[in-house]
């Protein structure tokens, strides 16, 4: 049971990237990826079992924040989907002030919430601090290792920049956020088994949205065109 809606989450997300993507441009997936991250965020807190592994759910929402800064990356250049890198991190930091500052109102006697809002958004330190810093070292990662390989292969082999870059920033995040939010909390083969299964999922997701990324080729919207075309006038001119 757990497989199939994984499967199929996946491909409705990945299918929504490309919907936000042809409809509304960049503006859309900055828009998807402060969104993604928020909401990733609070489903990391539930553990699922999924092909045999124990690992966390929000993995499937946080690969394809990936697959958008690539989307930004191809298309718009290296600059947008920096900034698309800046404008996640400002949110997720927001997101995580403004719900501390929520639970600290004292609740009146028919309120029935707090309890739950405690649970979800009573995130510990450490925790926010490991997820900041692995979102962040991942995506300049992400962002610097995509535009490599699309310069050492001359704009070809769309595939291999993509996967090549989002497998190694993805475990580069898996890493830094391990160490930081568990390491010396559990045994170090729990600690071990924690690493390997979240970095496995997340390979899957980064493997399903290959054929995604070609297909946003040719459903790219106007706006595409309209930057392509302001980045040849900016470079041939002095």
């Amino acid at each position: 049971m757990n497989e199939s809606l994984w499967l199929g989450f996946v491909l409705l997300d990945l299918t929504m990237v490309l919907i936000v993507f042809r409809f509304f441009g960049r503006q859309g997936l900055f828009a998807l990826i402060v969104f993604n991250l928020i909401l990733c965020n609070i489903q990391v807190l539930k553990t699922i079992q999924l092909f045999g592994l124990t690992t966390t759910l929000g993995n499937i929402l946080y690969a394809s924040v990936f697959f958008a800064t690539d989307l930004l990356g191809e298309h718009y250049g290296r600059e947008e989907a920096k900034k698309a890198v800046i404008l996640g991190f400002f949110s997720l930091v927001l997101a995580v002030i403004y719900m501390q500052i929520a639970l600290l109102f004292v609740p009146s006697e028919a309120d029935f919430v707090q309890p739950h809002l405690q649970a979800l958004f009573g995130i510990l330190p450490r925790v926010v601090l490991a997820s900041m810093t692995a979102y962040l070292v991942s995506q300049w990662h992400d962002i610097w290792a995509f535009h490599f390989w699309k310069s050492r292969t001359r704009g070809r082999h769309l595939w291999l920049r993509n996967n090549a870059s989002t497998m190694v920033s993805q475990l580069l995040d898996t890493t830094v956020f391990c160490s930081i939010a568990f390491l010396g909390l559990f045994p170090l083969s729990v600690w071990l088994q924690i690493l390997a299964s979240t970095y496995v999922i997340k390979m899957l997701v980064a493997l399903l949205d290959t054929p995604f990324i070609y297909l946003a080729a040719r459903f790219r919207p106007g706006d595409v065109h309209s930057s392509e075309t302001m980045r040849i006038n900016s470079s041939s001119n002095p």
